[in-house]
């Protein structure tokens, strides 16, 4: 191939044209949004301008902190957020147990991913909690079903931490008490994020910027960026045809002898991941790879070490398939031919590995 197919947008999806332009645009304008003189104020003014769009383009009506990413936000409410337990689901990205603590609760999931909802209860017993449940799966695409989980939460008179990396920009997003989201998830730049907190009485402030509730100069073209990428609605658009194209893709994939993950569960139109029994990830991404086509093991943040997936392993998928499992993942322009093409050298490596 002369072209290459990226089909790892779970990861990180390219930057769009708008959030190019609206990063060139405020980097113009570099002075620190801190400082009290006039080029100051105007870099403070972009910044609230992009907190705002922002604010609007997600249906936040609340308190929005910037930060450098998702992760971040995560800590920044798993360290602070002002009531004694800690519970997590145990299919959550690997920073949510390290930010949580090792004293947190860990919830289970069904066959499907779903969260145990009579387990959640029975924490929520305990006494005011964080509960950290994101809303879909990076590795799955498996959806959490949001008001069953809030109507819990309430009721107990807890607060829910969402991770929605995978869903901002792209479905809706739930009445949470905290939501973490990453620009670089959804056409922005890597490096920058926003915790949105729905009462920022109940986050404990640590001082210095944004507030007084996280320290650092502020990232202005960064949250430029952002907002120009949510105000796109690139991915929010595109979603409807993403979802036929994700079936065509689980279509070609199980009739190449691969088996669906979490097939019969409610999944974003974006995340797919597959197990191609009897072939090892790193053989099949290897051959992928030299094929041309940019997919991977599951998490970024964990794929390098191709180390067993902790999420198919609380699903209890055998462990012969979550060491044969890829994840495929689209962003707003991927096409069908990339699509057809992805397939037809999955196909031919399948047909390799049944002559072997």
């Amino acid at each position: 191939m002369t072209t290459r197919i990226y089909l790892d947008h779970a990861a990180t999806t390219p930057v769009l044209p708008a959030a190019r332009a609206a990063m060139a645009d405020a980097l113009a304008r570099w002075a620190n949004p801190s400082s009290p003189h006039a080029d100051g104020r105007a870099a403070r003014a972009l910044l609230e301008e992009a907190r705002a769009a922002i604010a609007a383009a997600l249906g936040w009506p609340h308190d929005i902190i910037l930060t450098s990413g998702a992760s971040e936000a995560i800590t920044i409410a798993a360290a602070r957020a002002k009531v004694a337990g800690r519970i997590i689901g145990a299919t959550e990205h690997d920073v949510v147990p390290f930010a949580m603590g090792s004293g947190a609760t860990v919830l289970p999931v069904n066959q499907g991913g779903i969260i145990d909802l009579d387990a959640l209860e029975a924490a929520l017993a305990q006494g005011p909690a964080l509960l950290a449940i994101q809303l879909v799966n990076n590795e799955t695409g498996v959806i959490q079903p949001a008001e069953a989980i809030l109507k819990r939460v309430r009721a107990a008179g807890s607060l829910w931490l969402a991770d929605c990396a995978q869903a901002a920009g792209k479905i809706e997003l739930p009445d949470a008490d905290f939501i973490a989201v990453s620009a670089h998830k959804l056409g922005g730049p890597p490096g920058v994020g926003v915790l949105l907190v729905r009462d920022i009485a109940v986050l404990e402030p640590s001082g210095g910027q944004e507030r007084g509730y996280r320290r650092g100069t502020q990232d202005v073209p960064g949250a430029a960026a952002f907002a120009a990428a949510l105000e796109s609605g690139a991915f929010r658009e595109a979603m409807p045809r993403l979802a036929l194209l994700r079936e065509r893709l689980s279509d070609g994939m199980r009739h190449a002898g691969a088996i669906v993950i979490a097939a019969n569960t409610p999944r974003i139109a974006t995340i797919g991941a597959v197990a191609l029994p009897g072939l090892a990830s790193a053989s099949l991404l290897v051959q992928l790879d030299l094929a041309g086509f940019s997919v991977s093991a599951g998490s970024a943040c964990s794929s390098g070490s191709l180390k067993p997936s902790h999420v198919l392993a609380a699903m209890g998928i055998a462990p012969d398939l979550t060491t044969s499992t890829i994840r495929i993942s689209f962003g707003p322009h991927t096409s069908d031919a990339e699509v057809d093409a992805f397939l037809a050298a999955f196909r031919a490596i399948a047909e390799r590995r049944r002559a072997a």
